[in-house]
């Protein structure tokens, strides 16, 4: 089974993507794509995460903030299911807190610097992964990139500061990409938008996400037409993986995508 990667550009929102992201873009044109994904509330970044890898929304799975805690009716994840097939799962990420999005003995491969705070902080985790991924014989990669949320808190989101590090990352993107097996699928994502210099309401700017996907499998150039929520990707990813998502997640496989 070729490589898919995840990808997650935390805090970015779609409007910023346009004149900014031209990495982005190209994979826009080459997949299928919708800029009116939402999040789930509160769009708070380590919500939204446990949402995508446990496929279930917070007022089932529990963490409303950026503290974890043990869920309180445990449920398989992505990475659970992954690794129950056999498959090999790895992640890249600056922010340590998403360290609870799988079980241990559950990945081949983890990398984790305190970055995100630093304007190259994603440059590092590209580093690494581009190191890694190629010689590592994996089937599923997440790579988590920190600072244009970063950005936002320091800026404000749509703040020229703020696209400026969305410009930056989209080129980290670009190098990340080059470094892919060209066989494999990515879908790339927002977990959250955000206004002034926060987030977390259920306000539009906060709610809607760009969702990304290309591959060999997907549709080129295609605007998804379907409500897709991001409790969606977890289904997805493992329909990409030739895994049946499990019974207890929530969301659906975007099968408009194929």
């Amino acid at each position: 089974m070729p490589l898919t990667t995840f990808i997650m550009i935390d805090g970015l929102r779609p409007d910023a993507i346009a004149g900014h992201c031209p990495t982005l873009q190209a994979v826009m044109a080459r997949g299928a794509f919708t800029l009116r994904a939402t999040s789930v509330m509160p769009s708070i970044t380590l919500p939204c995460h446990t949402s995508i890898f446990q496929g279930v929304p917070p007022a089932r799975h529990g963490i409303t903030t950026n503290e974890w805690h043990p869920l309180a009716r445990p449920l398989p994840g992505l990475v659970d299911v992954v690794h129950a097939a056999g498959q090999r799962c790895a992640f890249f990420y600056n922010w340590e807190p998403l360290r609870d999005l799988s079980r241990p003995t559950h990945l081949a491969y983890s990398y984790f610097k305190d970055c995100a705070y630093s304007r190259d902080g994603d440059e590092w985790v590209v580093d690494e992964a581009a190191r890694i991924i190629p010689g590592a014989s994996l089937d599923l990669a997440f790579v988590y990139f920190g600072t244009v949320d970063t950005a936002g808190h320091d800026f404000g989101w749509m703040s020229p500061g703020y696209l400026q590090q969305a410009e930056r990352v989209d080129a980290a993107l670009g190098r990340l990409l080059r470094a892919l097996p060209a066989d494999g699928h990515v879908l790339i994502q927002a977990d959250h938008g955000g206004h002034g210099r926060t987030h977390g309401t259920d306000s539009p700017e906060d709610m809607l996400i760009p969702w990304v996907v290309a591959g060999p499998r997907v549709r080129q150039n295609h605007a998804i037409e379907a409500a897709v929520s991001l409790l969606d990707t977890t289904p997805t990813l493992a329909h990409l993986l030739g895994l049946k998502p499990h019974p207890m997640w929530e969301g659906k496989v975007v099968e408009e995508i194929f």
